[in-house]
């Protein structure tokens, strides 16, 4: 089991930049492609970026494309959300998630039903 817990979520104005992590414990992620998801009110849950084990691959939703950038520390177990140049349309819950098919792939995937483990969620507001 993993137990995956954003954190770093809050208000920001448009323009801002904020930085969410993603800890995962229970056992590594360190050999797994992870990704982060959004859900915005009244709105389906949409892929924003993923990242292979090794961070060697990277892939972006168009919409957040050269103002967010997916990392990873292996160390701490860790996955982060750079945003920057914020949006009020990027105001969303922000999940991580893990998929434990890509094992020391270089696959990443867009599709939220492919990851296994969830965390809850963290709220990132824009205001305008």
């Amino acid at each position: 089991q993993v137990q995956l817990v954003e954190s770093g979520g809050g208000l920001v104005q448009a323009g801002g930049s904020m930085r969410l992590s993603c800890a995962a414990s229970g056992r590594t992620i360190s050999t797994y492609a992870m990704g982060w998801f959004r859900q915005a009110p009244g709105k389906e849950r949409e892929f924003v970026a993923a990242i292979s084990w090794s961070g060697g691959v990277t892939y972006y939703a168009d919409s957040v494309k050269g103002r967010f950038t997916i990392s990873r520390d292996n160390a701490k177990n860790t996955v982060y959300l750079q945003m920057n140049s914020l949006k009020p349309e990027d105001t969303a819950v922000y999940y991580c998630a893990a998929d434990m098919r890509q094992h020391l792939t270089v696959v990443v995937t867009t599709e939220f039903w492919a990851y296994d483990y969830w965390g809850q969620g963290t709220q990132v507001t824009v205001s305008s």
